[in-house]
């Protein structure tokens, strides 16, 4: 989990890349070029990671996300409840 961010110069990044994308795993680094933000450094610590940001910044993901919030908000959703009862089926009547 990401705990905040660090600034690091470009210079400084290009001297040893490794270790600075190691240390990325555990929290962002602001690459900085002439004292100013220029990028980020982002480091996955397992392949999960990985597919989390790939989904958090595919824009055809969170248009998917927004037009489902937008359906439930607009009363168009299905509960979990409503859709775990007909797997269930009819309850047994005891004797």
């Amino acid at each position: 989990m990401r705990s905040g961010f660090k600034q690091i110069a470009l210079s400084e990044i290009k001297d040893d890349l490794s270790r600075f994308l190691h240390e990325a795993e555990s929290e962002q680094i602001i690459i900085t070029r002439h004292g100013k933000p220029a990028g980020v450094l982002v480091g996955f610590a397992c392949e999960d990671d990985w597919l989390d940001y790939r989904l958090e910044h595919d824009p055809r993901f969170l248009e998917r996300i927004a037009a489902a919030r937008s359906s439930i908000q607009a009363g168009r959703g299905v509960r979990l409840e409503d859709l775990a009862a007909p797997l269930k089926g009819p309850k047994a009547r005891k004797s």
